[in-house]
């Protein structure tokens, strides 16, 4: 039976997830980002423990199919963005959700605006950013690599589209995580 979780979006939200079915005596084949395959069907009591147990811990078991599909929707997009290799930068995001899902781009599209009251493109552009901000606290990175590895053409391109969700361009971003850290460096020694 597969089960899907609502705000699942790290390894430590699939540890609390673990957890919890085991707590429940729930045999879980795999727990994935936002989706949980267990071995047996649930009762109705499970599942009343189950919501309770996760939303204790900040999640929440979806059980609508709009829901559940939303929540698909977004976790595709966030593997796209974290997680993207050559082959899905090059690919068309529209072909890539479709094909994912098994929908009609049309129908993805309109069911995320009603739902969420955003559409796709600004969902996926916010992921982006945050995806952005990570690599540039991360320091591992130039704009250019950074650029190249979150599919934009040109570092002016990212730099105009990261300065339009945050305020702020990508250097100066990093200018105040810098000063960030040298702060708490200064009062710590």
């Amino acid at each position: 039976m597969t089960l899907y979780i609502k705000y699942m979006v790290s390894l430590r939200c699939k540890m609390i997830v673990k957890d919890v079915l085991k707590t429940l005596g729930l045999h879980f084949i795999v727990v994935d980002l936002g989706e949980v395959e267990i071995m047996e069907d649930i009762s109705v009591e499970q599942t009343k423990q189950l919501k309770i147990a996760l939303l204790s811990a900040g999640l929440e078991l979806i059980d609508d199919k709009k829901s559940e599909l939303i929540e698909k929707l977004k976790i595709a997009i966030k593997e796209m963005v974290y997680h993207s290799d050559e082959e899905t930068g090059k690919t068309n995001i529209s072909d890539y959700l479709s094909k994912k899902l098994n929908q009609e781009y049309t129908h993805l599209a309109n069911l995320f605006s009603e739902v969420q009251g955003t559409t796709i493109e600004q969902f996926i552009i916010a992921q982006k950013v945050e995806r952005i901000k990570e690599l540039i606290i991360y320091g591992e990175l130039n704009f250019t690599k950074i650029a190249y590895k979150m599919n934009y053409s040109s570092v002016a391109h990212l730099s105009n589209q990261f300065k339009k969700v945050t305020g702020l361009s990508p250097s100066h971003f990093k200018e105040l995580k810098e000063k960030r850290q040298n702060t708490i460096l200064e009062t710590t020694n």
